[in-house]
């Protein structure tokens, strides 16, 4: 499939979680964002501050909790979660306890998600983040369906920051699978670098890109005409 660079952009979280980020650089990747039409940034949750410019300039505000082990407890992930909502956000991104899907303990996922969903209820956008470079086909699908059964709004691949790896291809089909015809998002991130990742990601069934290099791979998309 071909997807125009317009398309792509609208898809997008650009994103900027690095620890060293200033309020300069958050200020910086907005501008990026809007010169580009990305649909989304996303920051650090002690970041949204210097996100006050981004929805008057037609921006969705994104940011992280439990970040980036997950090993936090499921009312901590809640607390932060609405205190970000409080501060500006209108989609979070959780991370949930990887261990928990790698054992393919269903109930203990939905209980976390569950709770950070009851603090943030729609129509803030919550999306899971299951770290699938960790899990095989079966573990991704237990743990897709445990967040659908909680109320996720998104799965989302992986938080770019495990050693074990980013997005797939094939994590993204799994997820696409598991969810079948329910009204449930997927967001590919972690190591989408390039317009051709990107395109292979949609075409396995995204719906969302998580990508710090937005630029480089919306210059990557083919001409037209």
């Amino acid at each position: 499939m071909t997807i125009d660079r317009a398309q792509l952009a609208a898809m997008m979280d650009y994103t900027l979680l690095k620890p060293e980020a200033s309020a300069e650089d958050v200020q910086a990747l907005i501008d990026d964002a809007v010169e580009l039409g990305v649909g989304a940034v996303c920051v650090s949750p002690n970041m949204l501050f210097a996100c006050t410019s981004a929805a008057d300039k037609g921006l969705r505000v994104a940011t992280v909790v439990g970040f980036p082990s997950g090993k936090h407890d499921a009312l901590i992930k809640a607390a932060e979660a609405r205190l970000a909502v409080q501060f500006g956000a209108v989609e979070v991104d959780m991370v949930i306890d990887v261990a928990r899907a790698i054992a393919c303990d269903q109930n203990a996922i939905i209980a976390e998600v569950a709770a950070v969903r009851e603090a943030v209820p729609q129509p803030v956008v919550l999306k899971v983040i299951l770290e699938t470079a960790l899990l095989g086909e079966e573990q991704i699908a237990v743990a897709v369906e445990a967040c659908v059964l909680a109320g996720a709004d998104y799965v989302k691949t992986s938080t770019g920051f495990h050693p074990a790896g980013g997005a797939s291809v094939e994590a993204v089909r799994a997820m696409k699978r598991a969810i079948g015809n329910r009204r449930v998002g997927i967001k590919a991130s972690g190591g989408i670098g390039t317009y051709e990742d990107a395109e292979a990601m949609v075409a396995a069934g995204a719906t969302r890109l998580g990508v710090s290099a937005a630029r480089a791979i919306l210059d990557g998309a083919p001409s037209v005409g």
